[in-house]
């Protein structure tokens, strides 16, 4: 299974005794969308629901963590997915939280996940069937195992400051990437992470809400001074959007990216955290 599918080839698919259909839409605060509401209302024929706002390590610092290998393998467990299972994940969310769901899945050692292109907004525009209500699957095992060799904390950034053994990049828009536009949580300062480049997540999709070409997709990390040769490690405001980058350039090749899994959200919240504001240093031309 390719890592992105098409609505096309999931309605052709549908009813496939291994294949699992998940929604994993997750909203901001600030967008007041309950995810688990719109489901019921409308999902994807066999489609459960992962609930990414309680699939959160609940004893850290910092909001949005990532949870523990055993608490994960129980919760896909109870949504039925299991080894041996194809995952295909989809959101209806602007923060395009299905990468997230991706993201966890594959760390915590699922096999084989991929993403709906364009999402349930594509599925229902081209006028294929929703559920309501809420789906239920039989209970299957799901090894707990955790890969967290791709996950960074603010400890390594730090240290990678000083090292420069990977470039950091920001998902976040520029505004708040420059600072000129202040976090809405009053908490946390403004700008970013010295010397990070910033690729703004939006960017990576087309208006239909589709993802862009592979060459599309290496020509904005070019633009943005992002030297693809390098390890990488992906930032955002929470921990959310930084999987989007992560899964684009997946979608290019590109797999020695990690997530600095507490983001803004913690680097921003602590005043001995070095940080700049303003735009980026100009790409110099090769």
């Amino acid at each position: 299974m390719d890592p992105l599918v098409s609505t096309q080839w999931l309605a052709d698919e549908i009813g496939a005794s291994d294949l699992r259909i998940v929604d994993a839409s997750a909203f901001l605060p600030e967008q007041k969308r309950n995810p688990a509401l719109e489901y019921e209302a409308c999902h994807i024929p066999g489609a459960v629901f992962m609930d990414l706002a309680n699939l959160v390590d609940t004893t850290a610092p910092v909001p949005n963590t990532l949870p523990s290998a055993e608490k994960f393998a129980s919760r896909m467990q109870s949504l039925g997915l299991g080894d041996g299972s194809r995952i295909v994940l989809y959101d209806d969310s602007p923060v395009k939280s299905a990468t997230r769901a991706w993201f966890m899945l594959t760390m915590f050692g699922a096999q084989n996940v991929a993403l709906l292109d364009g999402g349930i907004a594509k599925w229902k525009a081209e006028g294929r069937p929703c559920a309501q209500g809420r789906e239920t699957l039989r209970h299957r095992h799901f090894t707990v195992w955790s890969d967290e060799s791709h996950v960074r904390s603010k400890a390594d950034v730090l240290r990678n400051l000083k090292d420069r053994r990977e470039q950091v990049i920001d998902a976040r828009g520029a505004g708040r990437f420059t600072g000129e536009q202040k976090e809405t949580n009053p908490a946390l300062a403004s700008g970013h992470i010295p010397a990070s480049r910033n690729v703004p997540y939006a960017s990576l999709f087309r208006p239909d809400g589709t993802w862009k070409s592979a060459d599309e997709i290496r020509t904005l990390f070019d633009k943005a001074g992002v030297d693809l040769s390098r390890p990488l490690i992906s930032s955002c405001g929470s921990g959310m959007t930084a999987n989007v980058l992560i899964f684009a350039l997946h979608l290019i090749g590109k797999d020695d990216v990690s997530l600095y899994d507490g983001s803004w959200s913690e680097w921003g919240a602590d005043p001995a955290t070095p940080k700049e504001t303003g735009p980026q240093p100009a790409v110099q031309p090769a």
